[in-house]
């Protein structure tokens, strides 16, 4: 699925830059930007299992923190070289890498009373952030207002991969205390895919600065995730596969303006809830099996990126 993912928002990619040359060609009017990023995330990760015949609102709920996570990123951009001149296309497509790290806790919460809604199991560990991918392919118009305004209406495509794993800790469990020093406990994997549109509405009323505002939000939001558990008895491993749920996205953004150089600093907040689908259950030696539980995912990260454009 992985693989998948990243070689469709290739072919996109592709299409779109063979699009823009195509234009470019046509309309000097219009030039390719590159730009090289750093930033950070932080947030967390959510991974939930919804109840059958269990008095609380979650059967189980597992926190995988990035906090922080850094990271670098590339950008390719196309769009109009004043873009208060006319109305006008543009197109963008942007990856950023995560580094291998730390990044917080890991929790893992159960809730498995069918009389009362206490939390009956609880544990704690490291979690490592091994791998982070994130590539977002958008494309849309601008439309100047004022001699100082514009806005832009666009649609975007993303695709993020995140691959955590929890190790060292506790564990508090009606049977008791358990240290689980020196072990790899459990291994979750992220797969998402969403498309969204949005609209940004910018000023370059104090020159050589411009700000920009943007906002995205759509329900087509779908995940794939892997689950290991390595200390059950047999190990056990969990296929979530979970839609619909609420992606929002507000931006800001302020930069600075230096004939074709454009210094940025970029503070975007994402946010995806209520996700819910089914889920395969695979004990080691045995076949899977679909789960009587729903399954979710979620994701709340704050992403702060600096950015250095040049117009080619």
């Amino acid at each position: 699925m992985k693989n998948i993912s990243f070689f469709s928002v290739l072919i996109i990619i592709v299409l779109i830059l063979s699009a823009n040359n195509y234009v470019y060609s046509q309309e000097k009017n219009y030039a390719l930007s590159y730009a090289t990023s750093i930033g950070f995330v932080y947030g967390q990760a959510l991974e939930l299992v919804y109840p059958t015949n269990t008095a609380a609102k979650f059967l189980s709920e597992l926190r995988w923190e990035m906090k922080p996570v850094f990271y670098v990123g590339q950008q390719l951009e196309f769009g109009r070289t004043n873009i208060m001149s006319a109305p006008g296309f543009f197109s963008s497509a942007a990856i950023k890498i995560g580094f291998s790290q730390d990044s917080g806790k890991h929790e893992n919460r159960d809730w498995t009373s069918m009389h009362t809604d206490a939390l009956t199991h609880f544990s704690s560990h490291t979690n490592r952030t091994r791998e982070f991918y994130w590539l977002d392919v958008s494309a849309g118009i601008s439309i100047p207002v004022r001699n100082f305004l514009y806005i832009k209406l666009f649609v975007n495509g993303s695709w993020m991969y995140f691959d955590f794993t929890g190790r060292n800790g506790h564990g508090v469990y009606p049977d008791g205390y358990i240290s689980f020093e020196g072990m790899e406990v459990i291994r979750y994997r992220q797969n998402w895919m969403l498309a969204a549109a949005g609209l940004s509405i910018g000023t370059k009323i104090i020159s050589p600065l411009t700000f920009e505002l943007s906002f995205q939000i759509s329900p087509l939001t779908y995940c794939y995730a892997i689950d290991n558990h390595y200390l059950r008895i047999p190990p056990r491993t969990f296929y979530d596969y979970t839609s619909g749920g609420l992606f929002l996205e507000p931006k800001g953004s302020v930069s600075f303006n230096i004939k074709r150089i454009d210094i940025s600093l970029e503070a975007a907040y994402r946010h995806i809830e209520n996700t819910k689908g089914v889920t395969y259950i695979k004990d080691k030696g045995s076949a899977p099996y679909k789960s009587t539980n729903k399954s979710g995912a979620g994701l709340s990260l704050m992403d702060i990126s600096f950015l250095f454009k040049i117009r080619l």
